[in-house]
C-alpha cells in the first residue's frame, strides 16, 4: 500500500506496529491515516480512540477483514471517516484516500483552479491558459501543495516536510530552486505571476500580483 501511494505522488510513513503508529500520528501532521484494525502492540480501533480523545481530527480510513454492520458502525462511532473491507483493490484504496484528502481541504472538487491555472489532481496534470504544463513529479507535488493552500503563506519548512521524504540540509536552497523552476514553467503560457515570495516567511500562490 505504501508503494502504491508513493507512486501516486503521496509522501507516506508506514509501520506494522500500533504503538509506533500512534507515535507517528502524534508527532506529525498527516492529511489521512490508513489504519488496519488488526495491528500488533495497539489495535487500530484503540489507536483511533486515543487520537480522537487527544483532539486529533485527521481523517482516518479503517481497513478490516470483518464485514459486519456492527463492526463498521463501531469504527465509525469511534471517529473513523471511511471503511474498507479486505480484500480490496489498490485502485479503490487510492480513490478513497484521494476523497479524504479533498475532504480535509474542505473541497469535493477533483480540480484546483487559480486564475487560468488548472490542476487535475486525479490525472496529475497541469494546464495554464489552456496549455498543458509538463512538470516533473516533485514540481507537481510542490504546485499541488501550494494550490491546496492558495492564499496562505507556506513556509520552507512546511514544503520540506510535505514534499521531501528525507531530511535536507538546513542551509540547502533546494526549496528556493524548486520554486524558481516551477515559476518558469507555469509562466511560459502566461507571464502573470501566481507564486509570490514573502521574504523571511515563505511562498504563497494566488492570482493577485504582489
Amino acid at each position: 500500500m505504501s508503494t502504491a501511494l508513493k507512486k501516486s505522488g503521496y509522501l507516506t510513513d508506514a509501520t506494522g506496529d500500533g504503538k509506533e503508529g500512534l507515535w507517528l500520528a502524534e508527532s506529525n501532521e498527516y492529511d489521512v491515516l490508513v489504519l488496519d484494525i488488526m495491528l500488533p502492540g495497539l489495535d487500530g480501533l484503540s489507536l483511533l480512540q486515543q487520537l480522537r480523545k487527544q483532539g486529533n481530527s485527521t481523517h482516518v480510513l479503517l481497513l478490516t477483514a470483518k464485514d459486519t454492520v456492527e463492526d463498521r458502525v463501531h469504527g465509525l462511532r469511534l471517529g473513523a471517516d471511511d471503511y474498507l473491507i479486505k480484500p480490496f483493490s489498490l485502485d479503490e484504496l487510492l480513490a478513497r484516500v484521494e476523497a479524504l484528502c479533498r475532504r480535509s481541504l474542505g473541497t469535493k472538487q477533483s480540480r484546483l483552479i487559480i486564475a487560468d491555472l488548472e490542476i487535475d489532481i486525479a490525472a496529475k496534470e497541469v494546464f495554464r491558459a489552456g496549455k498543458e504544463v509538463p512538470l516533473k513529479p516533485r514540481e507537481y507535488l510542490l504546485l499541488e501543495y501550494l494550490a491546496r493552500r492558495k492564499g496562505e503563506v507556506v513556509t520552507r519548512s512546511e514544503i520540506e516536510a510535505h514534499i521531501y521524504d528525507d531530511a535536507i540540509d538546513p542551509m540547502s536552497n533546494v526549496v528556493d530552486s524548486a520554486v524558481s523552476s516551477l515559476r518558469k514553467k507555469i509562466s511560459a503560457a502566461n507571464p502573470a505571476p501566481l507564486i509570490h515570495t514573502r521574504h523571511g516567511l515563505g511562498y504563497t500562490l494566488k492570482a493577485e500580483p504582489e
